[in-house]
């Protein structure tokens, strides 16, 4: 597998991006309410076609990790030749797939493809539960789709004996409609076969924004609290790449913070967006973030070369913006990224490292 330890330097240099977001449609096979995307910054211009994602890739280095989003992803035909040009030509320690699974027909024989080609890589399969039966279907507006995901998690958990290199897990947004029921969810999940993680997300965007203010900050405490218990207990559920224990200590510190974050509606630590991670629509538009519109470029005037818009005077504006600015949010991705490349809280992360069990191989 690729090593993430080559990008201990950037813990100090900071000179590159190391985190990559591509959300490669706004297309999607739900109407989820919470959703910032179809409903925000999707846009109507033509997607990059393959010729293009492939001149990017060829010009970015290597990454750490790389993440797909949209919409749905498994909706573009050429995602697994998507997926191949990253893996080409940055080889990624870590690609996350997330998706809804909605479409098993789609879903499996495409990350089956892909764990072939990118056997170097932990794959990592997120798919999204939100409640159990009925109250999914609802919380997500898209009659069926609890059995449609299960449908899909069943036929990822048979892929795990054939590709070392899958990781397979849960993410549930936590919002009004769930809130009371989280000790279910997390129930459920921990009997799911072959689950090796649950994240439970904030409902995205503003802290400010009225569905964030609807929650019960302190249920949602108390949920990340149980995760952790689980966590520290007998079987933990803990990915099986390398350095996954690291990333486990990461996730529980990364919550605190999170609940903080929204409970003192300030930024609890310094934020790299911009400088060691990008994000990049389905039409090129580059952005530090999926949470600020500051637009740092387009990829397709800036002649498909990633580090041209990096290096820009707009790039520069932005990452002085957010430095000195009082923006914060509840953005789980990007706490990893300000979390592991933050020294002043790697002893945060070494305290929990050290508190949990090692995992069972």
């Amino acid at each position: 597998m690729y090593s993430p330890l080559k990008y201990a330097p950037q813990i100090l240099l900071k000179n590159r991006p190391v985190q990559f977001t591509f959300f490669v449609t706004s297309r999607c096979n739900a109407r989820c309410p919470f959703c910032f995307y179809w409903r925000g910054r999707h846009s109507k211009r033509r997607e990059l076609d393959l010729d293009e994602i492939e001149k990017i890739s060829r010009g970015m280095g290597s990454l750490l990790w790389l993440l797909f989003s949209g919409g749905e992803i498994f909706l573009r035909q050429d995602f697994v030749d998507i997926a191949g040009s990253f893996y080409r030509n940055n080889r990624p320690a870590i690609i996350t797939l997330p998706t809804n699974g909605l479409a098993p027909d789609l879903i499996i024989p495409k990350t089956e493809a892909i764990l072939a080609l990118a056997s170097k890589s932990a794959v990592v399969v997120k798919v999204s539960l939100d409640g159990l039966g009925d109250e999914h279907d609802r919380i997500r507006n898209t009659p069926g789709s609890f059995e449609k995901a299960l449908e899909t998690w069943g036929e990822l958990s048979r892929l795990r004996d054939r590709f070392p290199n899958l990781q397979i897990g849960i993410n549930t947004v936590f919002c009004r409609e769930n809130q009371d029921h989280m000790d279910q969810i997390i129930d459920f999940v921990n009997n799911l076969p072959g689950c090796e993680t649950h994240t439970i997300s904030l409902v995205r965007g503003d802290p400010a924004a009225p569905e964030t203010k609807d929650i019960d900050l302190e249920k949602y405490r108390r949920a990340i609290m149980r995760l952790e218990s689980d966590l520290k207990g007998a079987s933990p559920k803990m990915y099986h790449f390398n350095l996954s224990r690291i990333k486990s200590a990461q996730d529980l510190v990364q919550r605190q913070l999170i609940y903080e974050t929204v409970r003192q509606g300030r930024r609890q630590l310094r934020c790299f967006a911009g400088r060691l991670a990008l994000v990049m629509n389905e039409v090129g538009d580059v952005f530090p973030c999926e949470i600020l519109d500051e637009q740092m470029g387009n990829i397709r005037e800036a002649g498909y070369d990633m580090m041209k818009i990096y290096r820009s005077s707009p790039a520069d504006a932005v990452r002085a913006q957010i430095s000195n600015s009082r923006c914060y949010c509840s953005h789980e991705c990007y706490f990893v990224t300000n979390i592991l490349f933050n020294p002043l809280i790697h002893g945060k992360v070494i305290r929990q490292y050290a508190s949990l069990p090692r995992p069972a191989r």
